[in-house]
């Protein structure tokens, strides 16, 4: 399977394969990367990076500086009346805030993320975000957004006082650091925001290590980062339902689950970028490339056999 996917610049089944790291027990089990590719080079995260602002998020949590079950903190809502105030981080974490958003990535279709990411909303992601109206009342409905994490990412920043460089600073002194992650490269939008929907450049062995925190339930070499139950709170299905549209697997909060088998919990890409934690077989399984929207259940049955292999010779 392996061998498979690194044959050709880019395979009929999955397109390309440009690293594959697998750790477990702690430790590097498989590690293979593309030609051109390598283990000191960088690699998008996509909407991987959602699952680092759920862990940002929780580091304030613990810290007591915001709640994950009160309103968010959004200038746009705070006319009176407005029933977007009543919308809560947790209903953000998990998509299901009923805002207003199209997550597409097709060239030329109609697209929030788009405009977002590249258009008018680029100078503050936030603000154009928040901007949408409600289309579902609050908590009642699930749809995947970019637009959620990025109102997320400027809540955080509002409640820890903290902008642009202090904010990666935050970052890196609280979460990075601290798991032995020395790549990352976080993206700002001039507004000095935290583009935490799409981008935290990284190498695969540092999106391994990120994983190997989330696997151990928050705690590295016996130091706790993340409080008590804030994993557990994130591989929690949301119970929200969703729409034909949505109808891409299980979510909890800012991660998506039964990726690698029941019970586990993967923080996920575009262009096929995944780190899957895989509890009961203590495995990370890290992948990046260049996987065709067409191919991307063909991508997702693969990671499923690959993991199934190492269940098996378990």
């Amino acid at each position: 399977m392996i061998a498979a996917a690194f044959r050709d610049r880019a395979s009929e089944r999955l397109g390309e394969t440009h690293a594959l790291l697998i750790a477990q027990g702690g430790r590097l089990a498989f590690e293979r990367y593309g030609e051109g590719f390598g283990p000191d080079q960088t690699y998008p995260s996509w909407s991987m990076a959602k699952s680092i602002t759920h862990a940002l998020v929780g580091i304030a949590v613990g810290d007591g500086r915001i709640d994950p079950r009160a309103p968010i903190d959004a200038p746009e809502w705070r006319r009176p009346g407005d029933p977007r105030a009543a919308i809560t981080l947790d209903q953000l974490l998990r998509m299901s805030s009923g805002l207003r958003w199209i997550e597409e990535y097709v060239p030329g279709e109609p697209s929030n993320v788009i405009e977002m990411l590249y258009g008018p909303g680029q100078a503050d992601v936030a603000a154009y975000a928040a901007s949408v109206p409600l289309e579902h009342a609050p908590g009642s409905f699930f749809y995947y957004s970019s637009g959620t994490t990025n109102i997320v990412s400027r809540a955080l920043a509002r409640a820890i006082g903290a902008f642009g460089p202090d904010f990666e600073a935050f970052m890196r002194q609280r979460l990075f650091e601290r798991i032995g992650m020395r790549s990352p490269a976080p993206k700002f939008d001039p507004a000095g925001t935290f583009i935490g929907s799409s981008f935290c450049f990284c190498t695969a062995r540092d999106f391994a290590r990120f994983g190997l925190l989330y696997l151990r339930g928050g705690v590295w070499d016996g130091r706790r980062i993340l409080p008590e139950g804030w994993v557990d709170s994130a591989r929690t299905p949301t119970w929200q339902q969703a729409g034909a549209e949505e109808a891409d697997g299980r979510y909890g909060a800012h991660w998506w689950l039964d990726r690698g088998g029941e019970g586990s919990f993967a923080a996920l890409g575009y262009d096929g970028q995944c780190t899957i934690c895989v509890p009961d077989l203590d495995l990370v399984l890290v992948r990046h490339g260049a996987t065709p929207l067409d191919k991307k259940e063909n991508l997702r049955l693969w990671v499923a056999e690959l993991v199934e292999c190492f269940r098996r010779a378990n």
